[in-house]
């Protein structure tokens, strides 16, 4: 849950929930030791994910005085406003799993002041003279809404470029801000004469270039002179300054295994030296370069140019496993302003880089489930997990394992729907097992950044209805034979 605007913390809440999960409801509040006071309104259904915000509006008789806050299951389909419109005080939805309301309301003040960031992302439309222009718009277009600040027109190095102002220009009308990755003397000036307002990069090379820009609102990103060290930053930036052309640095960072921490310790230096300076980073240099997931190399390079002053990082997604990079970096550039600027740490505030395990595995104890199961009367079943085992049961079976093949020949189900449908679950049911993650019946794993939404669609009501079916042929069959069903 990130960004600002949340409501302050509230005086009285009324927690809204079914039935069956009414105990642990009360179990976590209670254990929770909430700074307000706090009623339960339990409705007259046994699931409260079945509810929907139009029926708890219809249903629920008005707030005692003082709440302020009234509390549905995240699970609830529809508009909490509708709620909100009836009873007179502000309705939210809470977390997906009642476990996580203590984290929910424990995460209200941090959220208020979260996601402010001052690291600009620039992403690079890699080989651009290679592409066609719509490809090359559809790919800025994707850096755009993934959170790109600046589209960076990567050259390719001897290769004509003739469209170059034209796709500069195309990228500008369509209201992107562009820079040109090129040390081409002509194709910076049409560039820049296209709109560009960064120029990756200069240094003694072809520093004159910058003179051209004295006046504008371009800036250059400076660079020591090829195989050379840091003191050969120093006339390039002196002739910025005097030319009044405004200017990023970059120290360069390197491939690991080709003098990666080298690299590092020369931003610091380079930070040491001109402390006034923003400072620039080619985080692809790793991410591009490193068979590793991108999300925590990301929020580590990000840590690193937040407190180093690194204030733009060019970025692109070129090999498979860094798909999702500029969505990692906008993520990952306000935690670690977060955590720099309040003095935490980055932890407890935003978990959308934790996509492959969860920031916490959720899980009911056997005993708590033997309770719920002594609630339920219906026999549509019920799926959990804890750490290693999955636990399925319907009003007259219980059944705990971990082969999800031995679990389904347990549960006598013939209805073609039915099984489909508890197929599906325990297979993610054992993907959350395997991979360390909380399983939700009827809802999509949690992947951080990538969860999609969840897919319920209409598989609640399918079960329903499969179950009823299953029962009443097994109470059938078991009637032809003499006996009462299972």
């Amino acid at each position: 849950m990130t960004g600002g605007g949340a409501a302050p913390t509230p005086r009285r809440v009324l927690f809204v929930t079914g039935k069956l999960a009414e105990p642990a409801l009360r179990r976590t509040i209670a254990e929770m030791g909430p700074a307000f006071a706090w009623e339960v309104a339990v409705m007259k259904i046994t699931v409260a994910a079945l509810m929907t915000t139009t029926w708890i509006a219809r249903s629920l008789e008005v707030p005692p005085p003082g709440t302020d806050l009234v509390l549905i299951p995240g699970l609830c389909e529809g508009d909490p406003a509708v709620i909100a419109e009836r009873v007179g005080v502000t309705v939210e939805k809470g977390p997906k799993d009642l476990r996580q309301i203590p984290e929910y309301f424990g995460r209200a003040a941090a959220r208020r002041d979260y996601g402010a960031y001052d690291v600009e992302i620039v992403a690079e439309v890699n080989n651009a003279p290679r592409l066609a222009r719509d490809a090359i718009r559809r790919e800025a277009e994707h850096y755009r809404a993934s959170g790109a600040d600046i589209i960076d027109i990567g050259c390719t190095p001897g290769r004509e470029f003739p469209d170059l102002a034209d796709v500069v220009r195309e990228l500008v009308t369509a209201g992107m801000r562009v820079s040109v990755d090129s040390f081409d003397l002509g194709e910076i000036r049409r560039a820049v004469g296209a709109g560009a307002e960064l120029v990756l990069s200069v240094n003694g090379a072809n520093r004159d270039v910058a003179r051209d820009l004295a006046g504008g609102r371009a800036r250059v990103v400076v660079i020591p002179d090829f195989g050379q060290g840091l003191e050969t930053l120093e006339p390039s930036v002196a002739a910025l300054e005097q030319w009044g052309v405004s200017y990023l640095i970059d120290p360069v960072i390197e491939p690991i295994g080709f003098g990666f921490m080298r690299s590092l310790e020369r931003y610091a230096e380079t930070h040491r030296r001109y402390p006034h300076a923003p400072l620039f980073m080619g985080v692809g240099n790793i991410t591009e370069l490193t068979a590793a997931d991108t999300t925590g190399v990301n929020a580590l390079l990000l840590a690193i140019c937040q407190e180093l002053g690194v204030r733009a990082v060019l970025t692109t997604e070129v090999i498979p496993w860094a798909r999702g990079s500029v969505r990692e970096i906008d993520i990952a550039r306000r935690l670690m302003y977060h955590a720099v600027t309040q003095k935490t740490l980055p932890k407890g505030v935003d978990d959308r880089l934790v996509t492959v395990k969860d920031p916490a595995i959720l899980a009911y104890a056997e005993a708590e489930l033997r309770e719920l199961q002594a609630a339920v009367t219906d026999p549509n079943y019920r799926i959990f997990t804890d750490r290693d085992t999955i636990t399925v049961f319907n009003n007259e079976r219980f059944v705990r394992g971990t082969d999800i093949h031995e679990i389904f020949a347990q549960l006598d189900v013939e209805e073609a729907t039915h099984a489909f449908y508890l197929g599906r679950e325990l297979m993610k049911a054992k993907l959350a097992i395997t991979l360390g993650k909380t399983y939700r019946q009827e809802g999509a794993l949690q992947w951080g950044y990538m969860t999609p939404p969840d897919d319920r669609g209409p598989d609640h009501v399918k079960l329903t209805q499969a179950s009823s079916r299953t029962r009443a042929r097994r109470a059938g069959r078991a009637a032809s034979r003499g006996r009462g069903s299972r």
